[in-house]
This record gives C-alpha cells, sequence and structure tokens, in this order.
C-alpha cells in the first residue's frame, strides 16, 4: 500500500510537470462552457486561462481577462449566463503575464470597469510587459499596456455589494503574483474558495544570481508559506489545469456533492508543485 500511494504521488508530479510545460509552450485556447461553481462564483474562462465573475448586487467583478484576442470570447461566456457585460465594475488579475492581463485595456474600454492590481506587477502592466523580470525581451509576450486605477497591497480587501475578495501576495512567478480567497454560501453552507495566482517556474528561470529579480527564493518560500496557510474548501487557480477543471466540470451533473470541493487536492497540488521548486533549486545550486 506504501508503494502505491509513493507510486501515484510520483506520478501526479510527473503530470503537472508535463503539463505546464505542454500549456506553457503550445497553450491552445478553446471555448469552455461557463457555469456556477458554488454562491454567486462563476467559470467564465476557456480551456486555458481561467476568469471568474463574482456577481454581487452593485455589479461584478471579473477576476483576469486573458489575452486581448479572447476579450470577444469571455463576454461571450458571461453573456451566455444571462449577465450583462457592461455590469464589470471591478477587474482583478492574478498575474502580469499577457495571458492573464494582456486583454485588460479592451475590458477596460468596453466596461468602465476600475482595474485593480497587486503593487508588484503594476510597472509589468503599465508597461506592456517590458519590466517583467523573464520575458521582459520577449516580444511575443508583450500587450497593450494598461493604467492602473487602484495600486493593491497584501491583505487588501475588495469589496462590492455584499461580498469581499482578499489580495494574498504570492510572488515568485511573478513579483506581483496574486492569491484570491473570498467565501461563497452554497444551500446554507458557507466555503472558502482560493483562487491560486500561479505557482510555477518558467523555462528560463533563474533561482540562483537572478540580477533582474534577486529575492526570487525567498518571494516562492514566502508564497508556499502563504498558500499553507489559507483556509481552503474550493480549489480554483488561474489555469485550469492547476484544479482540474476538464474533470471536475464533467462529474457536475454526476455526483451529489460538488466536485470543486476538494481541499485534498489543494494539499496535494501544493506538495507537488514545492517539491518541483526544490528539485529545480537544488539543481541550480548545484550548478
Amino acid at each position: 500500500m506504501r508503494l502505491t500511494k509513493f507510486t501515484h504521488f510520483l506520478l501526479f508530479i510527473l503530470a503537472l510537470s508535463y503539463v505546464g510545460l505542454v500549456w506553457a509552450s503550445a497553450a491552445p485556447v478553446k471555448p469552455f462552457p461557463p457555469f456556477r461553481i458554488a454562491g454567486n462564483l462563476y467559470y467564465v474562462g476557456n480551456s486555458y486561462a481561467a476568469n471568474y465573475l463574482v456577481v454581487t448586487s452593485q455589479g461584478n467583478i471579473l477576476i483576469n481577462s486573458n489575452d486581448k484576442v479572447s476579450v470577444p470570447m469571455l463576454k461571450d461566456s458571461i453573456e451566455k449566463l444571462g449577465l450583462k457585460w457592461s455590469d464589470t465594475k471591478i477587474l482583478l488579475i492574478s498575474q502580469g503575464h499577457s495571458d492573464h492581463g494582456g486583454g485588460s485595456v479592451l475590458v477596460k474600454e468596453q466596461t468602465g470597469a476600475r482595474y485593480m492590481v497587486m503593487d508588484g506587477d503594476v510597472s509589468v502592466v503599465e508597461s506592456g510587459g517590458k519590466t517583467d523580470f523573464l520575458f521582459g525581451d520577449d516580444l511575443a509576450q508583450r500587450y497593450e499596456p494598461t493604467k492602473v486605477d487602484h495600486v493593491l497591497h497584501d491583505g487588501d480587501r475588495v469589496k462590492l455589494g455584499n461580498t469581499v475578495l482578499v489580495a494574498h501576495l504570492t510572488p515568485g512567478h511573478t513579483k506581483g503574483c496574486t492569491t484570491w480567497t473570498m467565501d461563497v454560501t452554497e444551500q446554507g453552507k458557507k466555503y472558502h474558495v482560493v483562487i491560486v495566482g500561479g505557482v510555477s517556474m518558467n523555462p528560463g528561470t533563474k533561482l540562483i544570481h537572478n540580477a533582474a529579480y534577486p529575492n526570487i527564493v525567498q518571494d516562492y518560500e514566502h508564497m508556499w508559506h502563504v498558500l499553507k496557510k489559507l483556509p481552503c474548501d474550493i480549489f480554483l487557480g488561474a489555469h485550469g489545469m492547476y484544479f482540474g477543471l476538464d474533470e471536475k466540470y464533467a462529474r457536475m451533473k454526476k455526483d451529489a456533492s460538488n466536485p470543486f470541493v476538494d481541499p485534498d487536492g489543494y494539499q496535494q497540488f501544493l506538495v507537488a508543485k514545492e517539491h518541483e521548486f526544490r528539485v529545480e533549486l537544488d539543481k541550480q545550486t548545484k550548478q
């Protein structure tokens, strides 16, 4: 039994690593059916980048804009739910990379939403990716610069109507990578939601002697510390592959319980990704 569990654990780590590399290099984008996750929280993203809509009495909060060409797909997903694109009042992101914030300028233009970004990613967003520590010189990762309306800091609360989201600085993947938490109520029960901002190391990331990001290892360590302490019932993230979107969505109509309520899956994800980080850190340290 011990051998079986260990084997499964190793396979889980390898699968996450492999999928991460595939998505980082190919990133095929296909529509995904929009649906209600729980309470007033909806999935409106595509098959690659995850977007979330929080519906409140005073308008809606959108998490992530994706790249610019995907914004029409995002708008269509929201309207398929019977909701109004123009009701988007606040725009948030998980990280300053193009696949999460590249379409923000278009979202702002079309909805008038206030754009709120964690301080560590503000310069990246407002420079269109030029100041990113890893992709700054990669023209393929550039996007249209977008003015930030409100700068967020670790622990800030974003409130609209009767809903509050908390911004947790979980840096490393980007300097301002943000994990969002909120509570939702489903059938009279309260659930803690965690939307992980990003934990992986993109190809080419230097953990040792990184002049563009000297404290990158300390920031990753801070990220693991924060994520491990967060109470989590509903496990979500900036990409569907983090939390098994396809498989859990397929189970929604079959399972009596909500498959997105997955505290064990959250802990397994953290263990696997931290192991991946420590293996790479050890490798670069020895080199």
